[in-house]
C-alpha cells in the first residue's frame, strides 16, 4: 500500500517563499504521478501542481503557474513544491497526492487515489 507524507508547511508573510516536500513509501508503482492539491478554509479542493514519474512533464493550476515550481528527486519517491510570492489567498491545507494519469487528466482531482494528511500553509498580509 503506497502512502505519502508531507512536510514543510508553516506561517509566512505575503511575498515570502516556502518549500513543501512529500515522500512516498510502500509499494511504489512505476509511472506514478505525484503532485499537490490544496483546500482553503471553507473552500473546495484545488489542483496545484503535479510532476510525471521521470520528471519530464509538469502540470500547474492557473492560480500558481507563474509562482510555484514542482520537482521530483531522481529516486522518484520525493517531490518538492517551491512556492514564491505567496499571498494570503494561498492559505490552505496542502496535500500530497499520487496516481496514474497523463496530460490534461493530471490536473483533475479524480486522477489521484493516494492522498496525504496535509500540511498547513498560512500566509499573513
Amino acid at each position: 500500500q503506497e502512502q505519502v507524507a508531507e512536510s514543510g508547511g508553516g506561517l509566512v508573510q505575503a511575498g515570502d517563499s516556502l518549500t513543501l516536500s512529500c515522500v512516498a513509501s510502500g509499494r511504489m508503482h512505476h509511472g506514478i504521478v505525484m503532485g499537490w492539491v490544496r483546500q482553503a478554509p471553507g473552500g473546495e479542493r484545488e489542483f496545484v501542481a503535479a510532476v510525471s514519474y521521470f520528471g519530464g512533464s509538469t502540470y500547474y493550476g492557473d492560480s500558481v503557474r507563474d509562482r510555484f515550481t514542482i520537482s521530483r528527486d531522481d529516486d522518484k519517491t520525493r517531490v518538492h513544491l517551491y512556492m514564491t510570492r505567496l499571498q494570503p489567498d494561498d492559505t490552505a491545507v496542502y496535500s500530497c497526492v499520487a496516481g496514474h494519469c497523463s496530460g490534461w487528466a493530471c490536473s483533475q482531482l479524480h486522477s489521484y487515489d493516494v492522498w496525504g494528511q496535509g500540511t498547513q500553509v498560512t500566509v499573513s498580509s
